[in-house]
């Protein structure tokens, strides 16, 4: 109990910034336009800065990364495999291709803000090389499961991921040895620093806790209300459950049967543990998706996510 509250303690700034930025929000009326522009600076200038930064400053052991990278790819994969068995619930098809990206996608704001305060510097290094490589095969994924409600260029998205461009770059970088100049170095820290404050308080402000029981794309019409909303609670049941136990117990498993410890233990088990990013809402409608399930699962995941994060890293202390 005392390594749970010391845990969550120690997270609590964090997840502070989560519900300040929820608070915000319905306080001080800014408006859409106001968040949207702040979670676009974040998305294309200050996380990419963070990423490159913390990349550049550390000098990885990539043969002691290996297995970090091995874990949370497991992880992810059974995320994938276990969200396929939500299909089984009634729901429309369009209702699940929306739904499924939430039992494996992740937050990486979220995760690098966790992976900071646990580690530092190191931290951030070892959480982006595994955003970077999870962030393609995430959304392939999900962009493959509702391509058939037309989305097309996944494959350019990619290409011009923010994110996935900046964590490419720190790793050339860092195995080629370069050294950035200190007024480089300075100005990407204060972008850094910003990154993780304003990142968690974007994510507070996208948090939306109605639309999981309302009429949509879960269920039939026949259905009476009641009915429909006992099915899609089960649905988010599910898949909350797969996000938020399976995948952190999968990963908690595979980390001590490989002896993993320290930074990358603590590093696969916090990306096996994120809740699921806005981003999937932001998928689910521009492919006209049903995107009010999702908004609401990633707001019930990362509220959720404060109590079972610091759980799953307690459990992870004990032998």
């Amino acid at each position: 109990m005392y390594v749970e509250f010391a845990v969550a303690l120690a997270l609590l700034p964090d997840f502070a910034l989560i519900l300040l930025g929820a608070a915000l929000r319905r306080l001080l009326h800014l408006g859409d336009h106001f968040w949207s522009g702040l979670e676009k600076l974040v998305y294309y200038v200050l996380f990419p800065a963070l990423l490159f930064s913390g990349l550049v400053k550390t000098r990885i052991d990539w043969s002691a990364s290996t297995p970090m990278l091995g874990v949370a790819a497991a992880a992810m994969a059974a995320g994938m495999v276990l969200g396929l068995g939500a299909r089984l619930l009634p729901m429309t098809p369009l209702s699940f291709a929306s739904q499924y990206q939430c039992a494996f996608r992740f937050n990486s704001y979220l995760g690098l803000a966790v992976a900071g305060t646990l580690h530092g510097v190191p931290g951030i290094a070892a959480m982006s090389i595994v955003i970077g490589l999870m962030v393609p095969f995430a959304n392939m994924a999900a962009v493959w499961m509702l391509a058939r409600h037309g989305e097309t260029g996944v494959w350019r998205e990619l290409a011009k991921n923010p994110l996935i461009l900046a964590t490419l770059a720190g790793i050339g970088a860092n195995l080629a040895g370069f050294e950035a100049p200190g007024v480089a170095l300075h100005i990407l820290g204060r972008l850094a620093e910003a990154a993780l404050a304003l990142g968690l308080l974007a994510v507070g402000a996208g948090l939306r806790l109605v639309g999981a029981g309302a009429p949509g794309a879960s269920g039939t019409p026949e259905m009476p209300h009641r009915v429909r909303a006992t099915q899609t609670h089960a649905v988010a049941g599910y898949l909350l459950v797969v996000k938020l136990v399976a995948m952190p117990a999968l990963t908690l498993a595979l980390i001590r049967s490989l002896d993993l410890t320290g930074l990358h233990a603590d590093i696969a088990l916090v990306f096996s543990a994120l809740p699921t990013a806005s981003s999937a809402y932001i998928l689910a409608q521009r492919m006209n998706g049903d995107g009010a399930r999702v908004a609401w699962l990633i707001s019930a995941g990362t509220l959720l996510c404060m109590l079972t994060l610091p759980m799953w890293l307690a459990l992870s202390q004990i032998t």
